[in-house]
């Protein structure tokens, strides 16, 4: 389970049940379902929480043990790219066994639902994997950036802000508790990198990297 995946069931079940409570039951005729906007929607939130934690865990994990900025350049891009598609991998895996299944009910025709209303892999994928790489973009840009005795303290700054931010753009979607959706993203952000540069610090003083 990746450093992201941590944070993903407080942040998707405020968007969900915000969403589905302000937008009640899909509206005929649209040309986009709730449950597709909801299954972009998710995919969005998700893909960015995972981004930046996930990027900002192995940069600042290198960092404790390597101020090199070709090491931090090289993990970060391998995170970055290596992260989106993973995602977008995870999300088309998923949402195409809940599309297999959603259609094997509505053939059945047990099933309120109509063929628009059926989620879309590819539309999943998609916005997870271009989510998590503007997520992952901001740690990588930050580690990269500032002089050395600064590395890490900004990035564990800009991290935990960008954090806030979309803890509570969650929240303000869902129509949830903003600061407990905060609280909550900000806290597992916290110890994800407290972790790995814990770990890299100690591989870099034993002489391991």
């Amino acid at each position: 389970m990746s450093n992201g995946e941590l944070l993903e069931t407080g942040t998707e079940q405020a968007v969900l049940d915000g969403a589905l409570g302000a937008a009640g039951a899909p509206a005929e005729g649209r040309p986009e379902s709730l449950a597709q906007r909801l299954n972009w929607l998710r995919a969005g939130v998700l893909g960015a929480n995972d981004g930046i934690v996930s990027v900002a865990a192995v940069v600042v994990g290198v960092a404790g043990a390597t101020t090199a900025h070709a090491a931090l350049l090289t993990a970060g891009l391998a995170a970055l790219v290596g992260g989106a598609i993973s995602m977008a991998l995870g999300e088309y895996v998923s949402v195409s066994s809940q599309r297999d299944a959603e259609k094997a009910h509505i053939d059945r025709g047990d099933l309120e639902l109509d063929e628009a209303d059926v989620v879309s892999p590819w539309h999943a994928a998609f916005a997870s994997a271009i989510a998590f790489l503007v997520g992952g973009v901001l740690p990588l840009i930050a580690v990269l950036a500032v002089p050395v005795p600064w590395k890490v303290p900004v990035t564990f700054v800009a991290v935990l802000a960008a954090l806030a931010v979309a803890g509570w753009t969650a929240a303000w979607i869902g129509g949830s508790a903003p600061r407990r959706s905060v609280m909550r993203v900000v806290i597992g952000g916290a110890l994800a990198l407290a972790v790995t540069f814990g770990l890299g610090s100690l591989l870099g003083v034993s002489g391991v990297v």
